[in-house]
């Protein structure tokens, strides 16, 4: 194990040699996530359910809009912080109920690197998409309608933002 972990040193030090990039806790993630998906292969091979051919393009949809929004509800919410709070700091308010948020570089490298992974909503729709299309496959009711939940709830977020958009432009013009 110690060969291994000198070895990733020596490369992360040639790779970025002047600035500090966390490789093995990328490893680590990458690792995890191979984990996940070998968890759900087997879950769903030993449930004996049927993987279908080709998804439905309205599954696609409503897992496309369910992962943007779960996404963003993990990497950016307030509410949600608390689950980011041991790998990232409070840096300012994002607008929108959203946080930003700065990843913890100290302590281990692994904790910097789950920190850029939550705090990022591109980096987790990997994961989510990948979470909620085996959900489809193990369990298609109980996910079609958290999926239905969580897409409701982004197109809510869009109609409010068009709202408030609307609303500010009827004011200017009112004020004019």
């Amino acid at each position: 194990m110690t060969v291994v972990r000198e070895r990733v040193t020596r490369i992360a030090r040639r790779y970025a040699p002047h600035e500090h990039r966390p490789l093995d806790g990328y490893l680590v993630a990458m690792g995890a996530f191979g984990a996940m998906t070998g968890v759900l292969a087997a879950a769903a091979k030993l449930s004996g359910r049927p993987i279908p051919e080709r998804p439905a393009m309205s599954d696609v949809a409503l897992l496309s809009i369910a992962t943007h929004k779960l996404s963003r509800l993990v990497a950016k919410d307030a509410v949600t912080s608390p689950l980011r709070a041991p790998f990232t700091r409070y840096a300012e308010p994002a607008g929108a109920a959203e946080l930003n948020e700065e990843v913890r570089d100290e302590g281990s490298s692994v904790r910097h690197g789950i920190g850029e992974l939550i705090t990022c909503p591109f980096c987790l729709a990997v994961w989510v998409a990948t979470g909620l299309t085996g959900g489809l496959v193990l369990s298609p009711r109980l996910t079609r309608l958290a999926a239905t939940a969580l897409t409701a709830t982004a197109v809510s977020d869009f109609l409010q933002m068009a709202y408030s958009i609307a609303k500010e432009k009827a004011e200017r013009i009112g004020r004019e």
